[in-house]
C-alpha cells in the first residue's frame, strides 16, 4: 500500500478507525470478531490504527492493547483525549491536569510505553488551546506521546496551536458529502506540513450504496438517528443522487465505496483517509480503494453530483454543531 506522511511517520494511505468496533452505531461486535477485523486489517498492510478514550469509555483501547501489543513494533497507533466520561455523561473537559491523567490512563489501556499520535478530541472552548497543546507537548517531552493531533478545529484554532507545538495531524470529517475542510483547513495543513486525516470517508455507509432506509435499517442507538442529513425527508432527496454515482463507479471499474475513498485519495497527499468496518468483506473491499486511480472526466461528474450544495441536510445538528470548531459554509447557517 502507498504511504504518507503524518509528522516524522511515514504510515500507510488507509488507516482503520475503530470506533464503531466498540461505540456509536448499535450493538458492537463480539471481541473475538472486532479482534479479527483488526488483525485481518494488518494483512492488508493497514498499520495506522485510530482509537480514542471516549470510544467506548476505554473499551475500546483497552480491545486494542490486548489484540495488538504483539504487533506494536510495526504498527503506528493513534488515541485522542479531552472527551470522556464522567458519572455515566460524556464531558469535554481539555485542563491540562486532565489530559496528563487521561494520557497515563490510555497508556496502561493500551498496553503501551507511548501513543504514536494523540489528539486533543474536541477543543474545550472555556480552556485556551495554547494550554491544552503546551499539556499535549509536556506529553511529547515526557516521551508518552510522540505526534500532536488535533480533532474538528478551524484553520484558525489550528495556527494557534501549531505556534506552541508542531501539529502533526488534524481529524475532521471529510468526504464528498462534506465538504467543510475546504473551506480552509485543508489549504491550513498543507502550508503547515500537517497531515490532515479524514474519518466517515463514505459518508457514514451513505456512499457505500447500501443504506437505504435509515428509520427501519439502523439501531435504536445508532448516533446517525440524531443527525439531519439521515432524517427521512432529507434521506430520500440524498438518495436521489445514487443512481448516478453508481455509473460513475461502474465506469471506474470499483465499487461505490472504493470509488468514495479514492476521492479522497486524490485530492492530495497529505490527506489519509481512516475508514470504520465491522465486517471483513467491507475491509478487504475498503483496502482495494488504495489501487484505484480516477481520471479527472470521472471526479469532474463527481464534484458535480455530490457536494454541499447537492446534500440535504445539516452535517450535525445545533447541539453537536456547537461542541466543534470547524468552518461552515455561509448557507449552512440558514438551515
Amino acid at each position: 500500500m502507498q504511504q504518507r506522511r503524518i509528522g516524522t511517520a511515514s504510515v500507510p494511505a488507509l488507516g482503520l478507525g475503530c470506533m464503531n468496533l466498540s461505540h456509536a452505531y448499535g450493538t458492537p461486535p463480539s471481541e473475538e470478531a472486532a479482534a479479527a477485523l483488526l488483525l485481518r486489517a494488518l494483512e492488508h498492510g493497514i498499520t495506522h490504527f485510530d482509537t480514542a478514550a471516549l470510544y467506548g469509555f476505554g473499551r475500546n483501547e483497552t480491545l486494542l492493547g490486548k489484540v495488538l501489543k504483539p504487533h506494536r513494533q510495526k504498527i503506528f497507533l493513534a488515541s485522542k483525549c479531552g472527551m470522556t466520561r464522567v458519572d455515566g455523561k460524556r464531558v469535554i473537559d481539555g485542563r491540562p491536569e486532565t489530559l496528563q491523567r487521561t494520557c497515563e490512563e490510555s497508556l496502561r489501556r493500551l498496553q503501551t510505553d507511548v501513543i504514536d499520535l494523540y489528539y486533543l478530541h474536541r477543543w474545550d472552548k472555556q480552556v485556551p488551546i495554547e494550554d491544552s497543546v503546551g499539556a499535549l507537548a509536556d506529553l511529547v517531552r515526557q516521551g508518552k506521546v510522540r505526534l500532536i493531533g488535533l480533532s474538528e478545529v478551524s484553520a484558525a484554532t489550528l495556527r494557534r496551536a501549531h505556534a506552541v507545538h508542531p501539529i502533526a495531524a488534524l481529524q475532521s470529517e471529510y468526504s464528498l458529502w462534506t465538504r467543510n475542510p475546504e473551506i480552509a483547513t485543508l489549504a491550513a495543513c498543507r502550508e503547515l506540513g500537517t497531515a490532515f486525516v479524514a474519518f466517515s470517508p463514505v459518508a457514514r455507509a451513505f456512499l457505500t450504496g447500501t443504506l437505504l432506509d435509515p428509520a427501519t435499517e439502523l439501531e435504536e442507538k445508532d448516533i446517525r438517528r440524531q443527525m439531519p442529513r439521515f432524517e427521512p425527508a432529507n434521506y430520500a432527496k440524498n438518495l436521489e443522487l445514487l443512481p448516478e454515482y453508481r455509473r460513475i463507479a461502474a465506469a471506474a471499474g470499483c465499487t461505490p465505496a472504493q470509488l468514495a475513498i479514492a476521492w479522497l485519495l486524490a485530492r492530495g497527499d497529505h490527506i489519509l483517509p481512516i475508514f470504520g468496518t465491522r465486517r471483513p468483506e467491507h475491509l478487504d473491499e475498503n483496502a482495494g480503494a488504495a489501487a484505484v486511480r480516477l481520471e479527472a472526466d470521472l471526479v469532474a461528474r463527481l464534484d458535480a453530483l455530490i457536494s454541499t450544495r447537492t446534500v440535504a441536510g445539516p452535517r450535525y445538528n445545533a447541539a453537536t454543531q456547537s461542541e466543534i470548531d470547524t468552518e461552515t459554509f455561509p448557507w449552512e447557517d440558514d438551515t
